[in-house]
């Protein structure tokens, strides 16, 4: 039976085309031409965005996502440097070390995010619309997974969620639990002490507001904020003047820098009458903490070296 030219012809652009689909197949899944499962999460815009399953290449650009994913054992193909750092958070120390970085907080380089080829793109606190919606076109898995005024334990379970480790990370806020009852418990005579908390910047002392991260891991530990030291948000305070430096007192003061030029501006203050007067001060209960951590937006890893910097101050000696 002979088969015609034009039959022919079909059956070899069939085969053409299959070959280029075969080629075009999205890399990893050449084999079985299936794509990842996804499924779909709400994130704190109201969006509702597909992710993976079982993402394997995520990039994080706030500090909470990565030191959310950290803590879950996941480390990021990319991230972003600290607030006031050209690093990742200080903190993190070697966990954070060979991550790709992409950008700042709150800046990050679109092109060198995609260039990293992530499956999924985690954006806590994303401020500018435009910058996330340019992101969304080229990553639509870009997921915002709080909002600035979110505790860090909500945050935590977002995140935690999105990755698809939302047992883990139930789990592991079940053991920071049990570890704010330990440290509790070597307080002694500090456990109803009052705490102040300042991020000294260039032009000043800020008071860290109470719903500042550091300012709530002080709150699970049972310790009070002084009378001056109410006020509600998850920033600081305008910086202070000298003559109000009062305001910063309590029975244990904890300060930390972040800022260039922060440094040197509280070594100065040192030297000033005020400071010196402080209660803190007199009873040898001011101390100098990482600004990074204690000053900054921090997640699960970062309130374990609050509760560590506490007990090691106020702890029964």
């Amino acid at each position: 039976m002979r088969i015609s030219t034009s039959v022919r012809l079909a059956g070899v652009l069939l085969a053409s085309l299959l070959a280029v689909s075969a080629c075009a197949s999205p890399e990893g899944n050449a084999d079985t031409g299936e794509e990842k499962e996804t499924r779909s999460v709400t994130d704190a815009t109201g969006a509702k965005i597909k992710v993976p399953k079982e993402p394997e290449r995520i990039v994080a650009l706030s500090e909470q996502d990565l030191d959310s994913l950290l803590a879950l054992d996941i480390t990021p193909v990319g991230t972003v440097n600290g607030r006031g750092q050209k690093t990742p958070p200080a903190y993190l120390g070697d966990k954070a070390a060979d991550i790709e970085v992409v950008g700042d907080v709150g800046k990050p380089t679109v092109d060198k995010i995609v260039e990293l080829d992530p499956d999924l793109v985690l954006f806590g606190g994303a401020q500018d619309e435009k910058q996330l919606e340019k992101l969304r076109e080229l990553v639509p898995a870009t997921v915002v997974t709080y909002k600035l005024d979110d505790e860090w334990t909500e945050a935590f379970t977002k995140i935690a969620d999105v990755v698809g480790a939302k047992k883990d990370g139930e789990t592991w806020l079940t053991e920071y639990e049990s570890k704010v009852e330990e440290a509790q418990g070597k307080l002694g005579d500090n456990a109803k002490s009052t705490v102040s908390i300042v991020r000294w910047n260039p032009d000043g002392p800020g008071i860290m507001q109470n719903e500042a991260f550091a300012s709530l891991v002080i709150q699970d530990l049972g310790l009070k904020r002084p009378k001056d030291q109410q006020e509600p948000g998850f920033a600081h305070t305008d910086p202070l003047s000298l003559e109000n430096l009062p305001r910063i007192d309590a029975d244990w003061l904890f300060v930390g820098t972040l800022q260039p030029g922060a440094e040197k501006a509280l070594k100065e203050a040192k030297k000033d009458s005020a400071f010196s007067e402080l209660d803190a001060v007199k009873k040898d209960h001011f101390v100098e903490v990482d600004g990074t951590l204690w000053t900054s937006r921090g997640g699960p890893l970062a309130s374990l070296q609050v509760i560590d910097d506490v007990v090691k101050n106020l702890g029964k000696k």
